[in-house]
């Protein structure tokens, strides 16, 4: 029975690339038999800053976000009344939602500059 675990999540992800790359060629063939060029498929893929800048900065805003969330919750316990259980996920997930947030808008600098 727990082997139909990881069988599951393989044709979950099998099937999602599947239908992203399938959906991606119909979408394709549809322009270019309305006659349109074929340079605006290539026009997204070029970007200033690599991929790799982006994605250290996103992980790097999620990592300080969640150090800030444990720290908060470890004051909050400390200094009042509220129980333990809901502090620390509460502020973890809110302090890295905020992480990513500033992440995301430090990425959109990065392409203007």
């Amino acid at each position: 029975m727990e082997i139909l675990i990881p069988i599951s999540l393989f044709f979950v992800i099998f099937g999602i690339f599947y239908l992203y790359l399938s959906t991606r060629n119909k979408e394709r063939l549809a322009l270019i038999e309305k006659g349109a060029d074929a340079s605006i498929f290539m026009s997204g893929t070029t970007s200033t800053t690599p991929i790799w800048k982006i994605f250290i900065l996103n992980l790097s805003m999620l990592l300080m976000g969640v150090g800030i969330g444990v720290f908060i919750a470890m004051i909050v316990v400390t200094f009042s009344a509220l129980k333990l259980d809901a502090v620390y996920p509460a502020s973890i997930f809110l302090m890295a939602g905020a992480g990513l947030f500033v992440g995301y808008n430090m990425t959109k600098n990065l392409d203007k500059a």
